[in-house]
């Protein structure tokens, strides 16, 4: 992993995230299963409530709704916490659902994302940083990686 002098930038190499894929897996099952619980938990309540105002009022089960944001507040915590470790091993979370996390890189002396999504075994793509998954490229062999 190369440092930009002078600033706090990290640059990894392809090898480098690959070492991270399996922290990387493990955090991202979790980050996604809790995304989705949450984001469900939080539809069903608001279906929930809506079904109440257009009925007029009406009487709901106070314990149960309290469980239930308490559910999606714990995993809430839960996606904040593995995205946090994320950030820690150097990477950017993009998309919780597809599981993608970016890494920084110099390919030719040109700054671009590493783009890992979970379940691949390697990370084997990258793209420009103003670009995003539609714009991941394969790795070529004549680059350099620095």
């Amino acid at each position: 992993m190369a440092r930009d002098p002078g600033l706090t930038k990290r640059y990894f190499r392809p090898e480098e995230v690959d070492a991270l894929i399996p922290e990387l897996t493990r955090i991202m099952d979790a980050v996604m299963r809790a995304h989705a619980q949450a984001t469900e938990g939080s539809r069903q309540l608001q279906g929930e409530q809506q079904r109440i105002v257009l009925a007029g009022g009406g009487l709901i089960d106070r314990e149960h709704w309290r469980a239930a944001t308490a559910q999606i507040e714990r995993n809430g915590t839960e996606v904040e916490q593995g995205l946090a470790r994320i950030a820690e091993l150097g990477g950017t979370p993009k998309d919780l659902t597809m599981g993608l996390v970016d890494f920084l890189g110099l390919l030719d002396n040109d700054e671009v994302n590493l783009c890992w999504r979970h379940g691949e075994p390697r990370v084997r793509f990258w793209h420009g940083l103003d670009e995003g998954y539609a714009g991941r490229k394969p790795f070529r062999r004549e680059g350099q990686w620095s």
